[in-house]
């Protein structure tokens, strides 16, 4: 099967958090992608230790205010955009991308000194997508033939 084309930037679904058609920004520099994510925090809830958060931020055009929870995540070290090694909560969702849908890993961060609240990484785009610098919204393309 043949790569398909995207862009710099891409509306994409995260069907599990209820985000559909949001802006990503495409980063081959980056290894994972990343959420930006409010209020993160630790809880048990009957007798399980789970992760509970609000993904993107208020004021987001694509902001639902529902406090998303997950039961399987871990943390991860990574480096920021400025180069420095932290730790991030990491969870594993579905995405959606030119009609298609993958599992996707995303780190939970604050992004909102950024652009974009969320960055998609080269491991979720490898041997899946060619990446054209010059254009943006070219998953639109796939989206129409379903």
């Amino acid at each position: 099967m043949r790569n398909k084309t995207i862009g710099r930037k891409e509306k994409i679904s995260l069907p599990e958090l209820g985000l559909k058609l949001v802006w990503a920004k495409i980063d081959t520099g980056a290894y994972t992608s990343s959420l930006h994510a409010e209020h993160i925090r630790e809880e048990i809830i009957e007798g399980k230790k789970v992760l509970r958060f609000e993904a993107l931020m208020f004021g987001h055009k694509a902001f639902t205010g529902e406090t998303l929870t997950f039961e399987k995540y871990r943390l991860k070290k990574v480096k920021n955009s400025f180069g420095h090694a932290e730790t991030r909560f990491l969870i594993v969702t579905k995405i959606r991308i030119a009609g298609e849908i993958y599992p996707a890993e995303f780190t939970l961060s604050d992004r909102s000194s950024m652009k974009n609240s969320i960055l998609l990484g080269r491991k979720v785009l490898q041997g899946k997508f060619l990446v054209d610098v010059n254009e943006s919204n070219l998953s639109k393309a796939y989206r129409k033939k379903k």
